[in-house]
C-alpha cells in the first residue's frame, strides 16, 4: 500500500524524471508479459496521445485499441484512424439504450452508482446515503457530508446510473484482453478524481496482482506535464484541443472563455473529451471557465441539441431519450431545481 505523501512527491518530479519513470514502468510491463500480450488503451484523447507516444518510441510495433463508442468527438474518431496497427472495437449496446436501461450519468461515477444501488434498496448504498457508517450504524459526518445532499436524486422522473462506461468502454476491452489474452496500458491519471488516486494508494502504477491486471504508467503525472510534453515534443494532437499555449499569450477574449489557470499551459479549444455527451463532473466549472455544455453549444451545436433536445416519458413515468434526442436538457433542469440555477450551466436551444 502506498501513501498519498507518496504519490505528491512523484506528481512534483520535473517532467523528464517522470518520463523515465513512465518508461521504466512501461518496460516492467512489457517484460512481464511480452510486446505481443501487451497493447494501448487509445482513446484519441491527449493523454493518452503522450501514452502511446512514449510507448512506441520505446516499442514501434505495439498494439494500439479504440473502443468506437459512437460518443466520441468527430475530430477524436478522424485523429485515431491516422495511426497504424490500430484495432476497432465497438459496444453492443447503443448510448441511448443504455440510459433508457440503466440511467443518465450525472455527478460522478460514485455518486451515480450509489444512486442506482440505493433506488433498488441496495444495502450499502441506502447506508451511505443516509450518512450511516456500514460498521456500526453510527452516523459518519463523512457520509452526510459527501453523499446525503444528493438524496433529493433519488425522487426525481429519471434514473442515473454509472453504467454506461462499464458497458459501452470497458466491457469491449475486457472481452478482447481475455480472447486476446492481452494486458493494457491505460493513460489514466490520480489528480482526475478521488477514485483515480485511491486506485494509486492500493496499487500504484503496474498492478500485476489484480484480478484485471493493467498498466496506468502516467497515473503520478499532471495535466501541465502532458501539455508540456506535447508542447516540447510538438507532438500532433486532435484538432479538437485547438492549440496549447500560455494563458497569458491570449487574447482577453480567449481568456475570458477559458478557465482561471494563471500563466499555466492550455488549450485553446476543449480540454476534457471523453465522451461527448457524458456529464460526470459537469457541475464541476472553475471560475470564468466555460462549461462542458457551453463549449458543445459553441463547437458542434448539432452534437448539442441531440444531446439537450428531445426525451419522452415511458409507460413507467420514467424520462429517457427518444428518436428526437438524449433529453438531457429535462434532467438538467430538473438537477439544477434542487441545487441552484446555475449548478450544471448550459445554453438554452
Amino acid at each position: 500500500m502506498r501513501t498519498l505523501e507518496e504519490l505528491k512527491m512523484l506528481q512534483a518530479l520535473p517532467l523528464d524524471i517522470k518520463i523515465a519513470k513512465t518508461q521504466a514502468r512501461i518496460r516492467e510491463w512489457v517484460n512481464h508479459y511480452g510486446v505481443d500480450g501487451v497493447y494501448v488503451s487509445f482513446s484519441g484523447g491527449k493523454d493518452s496521445t503522450v501514452l502511446l507516444d512514449i510507448a512506441r518510441k520505446m516499442y514501434p510495433d505495439i498494439e494500439i485499441v479504440f473502443v468506437d463508442t459512437g460518443l466520441e468527438y468527430p475530430e477524436i474518431r478522424k485523429f485515431v484512424k491516422t495511426f497504424e496497427n490500430l484495432t476497432i472495437l465497438r459496444p453492443k449496446m447503443r448510448f441511448d439504450n443504455v440510459i433508457k436501461e440503466y440511467g443518465y450519468p450525472f455527478i460522478s461515477k460514485n455518486i451515480s452508482k450509489m444512486l442506482y444501488e440505493a433506488k433498488k434498496g441496495v444495502n450499502w448504498a441506502v447506508q451511505a446515503i443516509n450518512g450511516i457508517d456500514n460498521r456500526d450504524g453510527s452516523i459518519s459526518q463523512y457520509r452526510l457530508d459527501r453523499f446525503a445532499k444528493w438524496k433529493d436524486l433519488l425522487n426525481i422522473d429519471f434514473n442515473i446510473s454509472d453504467r454506461c462506461c462499464e458497458i459501452m468502454k470497458e466491457k469491449p476491452l475486457k472481452e478482447y484482453g481475455k480472447q486476446k489474452n492481452k494486458v493494457p496500458l491505460i493513460a489514466i491519471m490520480a489528480e482526475e478524481s478521488q477514485r483515480r488516486e485511491d486506485s494509486w494508494i492500493k496499487t500504484g502504477c503496474n498492478a500485476f496482482e489484480t484480478k484485471e491486471p493493467k498498466s496506468k504508467p502516467i497515473s503520478f503525472w499532471t495535466e501541465q506535464d502532458v501539455l508540456q510534453y506535447i508542447k516540447q515534443n510538438n507532438l500532433p494532437i486532435a484538432s479538437v484541443y485547438g492549440d496549447i499555449v500560455y494563458r497569458d499569450k491570449l487574447g482577453m477574449k480567449y481568456q475570458e472563455m477559458l478557465c482561471d489557470c494563471g500563466n499555466k499551459l492550455c488549450t485553446t479549444g476543449c480540454n476534457r473529451t471523453g465522451c461527448i455527451f457524458c456529464q460526470f463532473g459537469s457541475h464541476l466549472v472553475r471560475k470564468g471557465e466555460e462549461s462542458r455544455l457551453q463549449m458543445l453549444k459553441r463547437t458542434h451545436p448539432k452534437q448539442y441539441e441531440y444531446c439537450m433536445g428531445g426525451g419522452e416519458y415511458n409507460e413507467q413515468g420514467i424520462w429517457q431519450p427518444n428518436s428526437k434526442g438524449l433529453g438531457m436538457k429535462h434532467c438538467i433542469d430538473v438537477i439544477n431545481g434542487i441545487y441552484g440555477k446555475d449548478f450544471i450551466k448550459y445554453v438554452i436551444l
